[in-house]
């Protein structure tokens, strides 16, 4: 008998306004591996993603209360904000701010980056390599869906160079990706 009928995300609020002890675990069953990812594209050290990831579901778990439930997939859209927060926190207070690379990096082609063929956990791996400003605006570019505006004042700088950053970035990824297929022939 499956406790969730169809909609899990529901039922694991109701788990948590009714004070279950399970809710916790309903939660994080259905959502740890997500979240670890979301997470993942932000932290690359294995030690600060554990830290980052607790911090944000202890978050999750404390202030659950204060959700409010609009649809199927707002509880989840909802948790990938903490983790991306508490994320972006972890740079800020590592770095004092989040690094930017200021300079055009040599021998970068201006070109979208060609990723046909490569698996998700290959270009995770690729997007890992990025400086982390340029990691950070692409992610929130790309995966989140910010416009430039909104990476501004996210990371405290102008809308051009957010994206100037992305547009480095894109042209970085495009050569690790091009420097990859080339040892895989």
């Amino acid at each position: 008998m499956n406790i969730f009928g169809s909609n899990k995300e529901k039922a694991i609020i109701q788990l948590f306004r009714q004070g279950n002890p399970l809710a916790m675990d309903r939660l994080y069953a259905e959502y740890a591996d997500y979240l670890t990812a979301v997470c993942a594209r932000y932290i690359t050290d294995d030690d600060d993603l554990k830290d980052v990831l607790q911090e944000a579901f202890i978050k999750i778990f404390t202030q659950i209360d204060k959700f409010e439930y609009r649809g199927k997939g707002s509880l989840k859209a909802w948790a990938t904000r903490i983790i991306v927060n508490e994320s972006l926190l972890f740079l800020r207070k590592q770095k004092g701010s989040l690094p930017l690379v200021s300079d055009d990096p040599p021998d970068i082609p201006d070109d979208t980056p060609d990723t046909e063929g490569l698996s998700g956990e290959t270009l995770n791996n690729l997007v890992a390599q990025l400086p982390t400003g340029y990691r950070t605006i692409l992610n929130l570019y790309v995966i989140e869906g910010k416009s430039h505006k909104e990476i501004a004042q996210i990371m405290g700088i102008k809308p051009d160079s957010s994206a100037s950053q992305f547009h480095r970035a894109k042209n970085m990824l495009a050569k690790l990706i091009k420097e990859y297929k080339r040892k895989q022939v």
